[in-house]
């Protein structure tokens, strides 16, 4: 099942073509918009052969040297790091930080959720302004700055929220979101695969444990890829390759999608950055490309060092070490690095990033890796402010919080948060997914534990 109808994958791969620097033909442009809704949706005798004739067009080969897609590659070109830095903490202090780990991604997706649609608001111009949109909401209920869940109560403005289960007036667990599926799947992955897992392991996983419906964009086009070029799990036949499952009809290989699935991974490689980046590396290059796996990289890599270093800018830049130095993602975090090292407030820099990126979808990589930037840097390391900061902030709100949350919720441990949020989501998890219908994050602390251990000693033994 795809994500959108064929017309509508031609039209977003004319984006994605063009940011990889691709430079399209008027005349093809026009074939392409002379095709309509309704009629030509599912047309494939016409929409096919020109989505062909758009990937076979040329890229840009200077850009696609500075964005390899190969591990070997992206290592020989990412810059000077600490690779591992000996994470020392004993197993209790590793459970507390895990527990936090899992409680701040919890925390950060509920608070997110409900204002994830308004989040990605744009304006006239087609820039992102999620950030007024949900200012102006907070403003309309008396509730700005943003210091607890979404209220849902009726201002009189017309505006509803998503997500009930997850607004002040309800909220008692974390509720199904992809944010949290995919924490699961790593976990998952390396309990039934080990840490040598491939990514046809982290594929049949999806498949045997995910509901289609909870799958989305880049993920729902891989995952069609997949399954049309193997047979069901139980019989597993797979003649997929990772260059045509992460291509193939996927316009969204430079979204989000990847980097939100980066924790996991992290966690499991405690104080391990580079080991942490090469999981997330085999998690994200059948659904992915360039930025799209680097993203996933680099806040493996954070997420990682966040067990042993606190700073958030460094701990930027040990994720900044984990991918090629001259990738777009690279070049605008450090730019962002630049603004708030200039004196740039936490809205004013995301502000820069709205004018900076626009008309950049409000759920690709590069601008929510920047939005995440920022607050970790502007917020610290209090997994709560940390979310907070986030959220408020637009875009993909739901994912920016559960990555800042996390990360900050890492180097803290579940003793660091402040506030009463966290205790709201008692402990509890209740995702759509299979073989995890319910379950507490001290319990989910305490499996990753576990694979901490097995992750050192894969490690040890591969030198």
């Amino acid at each position: 099942m795809a994500w959108d109808t064929p017309l509508n994958l031609l039209r977003a791969e004319v984006t994605q073509r063009r940011d990889e620097g691709c430079e399209i033909p008027g005349e093809l442009c026009s074939r392409i918009d002379a095709l309509t809704d309704g009629q030509d949706d599912y047309d494939l005798s016409r929409v096919d052969p020109l989505y062909d004739e758009l990937m076979a067009l040329p890229q840009d080969t200077a850009l696609a040297a500075r964005e390899p897609n190969d591990l070997a590659a992206i290592r020989a070109s990412r810059p000077e790091g600490p690779r591992d830095l000996g994470c020392q903490a004993n197993d209790d202090e590793l459970l507390d930080r895990l527990h936090g780990a899992w409680t701040g991604r919890a925390l950060g997706c509920a608070l997110g959720k409900p204002v994830e649609g308004l989040g990605m608001s744009r304006d006239a111009s087609g820039r992102v302004v999620g950030r007024l949109a949900i200012r102006a909401y907070l403003e309309a209920r008396g509730d700005w700055p943003l210091s607890d869940f979404f209220s849902g109560r009726d201002a009189g403005d017309g505006v509803s929220l998503w997500c009930p289960q997850s607004q002040r007036e309800n909220i008692a667990f974390m509720e199904p979101d992809d944010d949290i599926h995919y924490s699961l799947v790593a976990l998952a992955v390396l309990e039934r695969a080990g840490p040598d897992f491939t990514w046809q392991d982290v594929g049949r996983c999806w498949l045997e444990r995910i509901p289609t419906f909870a799958i989305c964009t880049a993920e729902a086009q891989a995952i069609e890829n997949l399954q049309t070029r193997s047979t069901r799990p139980g019989y597993w036949s797979c003649a997929a390759t990772p260059a045509f499952t992460r291509r193939h009809r996927n316009p969204y290989r430079e979204w989000i999608g990847a980097q939100i699935r980066a924790d996991g991974w992290g966690w499991a490689c405690a104080g391990k950055p580079e080991l942490a980046a090469e999981l997330a590396y085999r998690d994200a290059s059948w659904t992915h490309e360039r930025n799209g796996i680097y993203g996933e990289m680099m806040f493996a890599a954070i997420q990682a060092a966040a067990f042993v270093e606190r700073d958030p800018k460094r701990l930027v830049e040990i994720g900044l070490s984990e991918i090629p130095r001259a990738c777009r993602l690279a070049e605008w975090t450090r730019t962002c690095l630049g603004w708030l090292d200039a004196g740039a407030s936490l809205e004013s820099c995301v502000e820069r990033v709205e004018a900076a990126l626009c008309p950049m979808s409000a759920v690709h990589t590069i601008n929510n890796a920047l939005v995440c930037v920022a607050a970790l840097v502007r917020a610290g390391v209090e997994p709560t402010q940390a979310a907070l900061a986030a959220v408020s902030m637009g875009h993909d709100t739901d994912c920016n919080g559960a990555t800042v949350g996390s990360i900050a919720g890492a180097a803290t441990g579940r003793a660091g948060f402040g506030g009463r949020l966290a205790a709201r989501l008692n402990d509890t998890v209740r995702p759509s997914m299979i073989g995890f219908q319910e379950v507490s994050m001290t319990e989910l602390a305490r499996r990753t534990l576990a694979q901490v251990k097995v992750v050192a000693a894969y490690h040890r033994a591969r030198g």
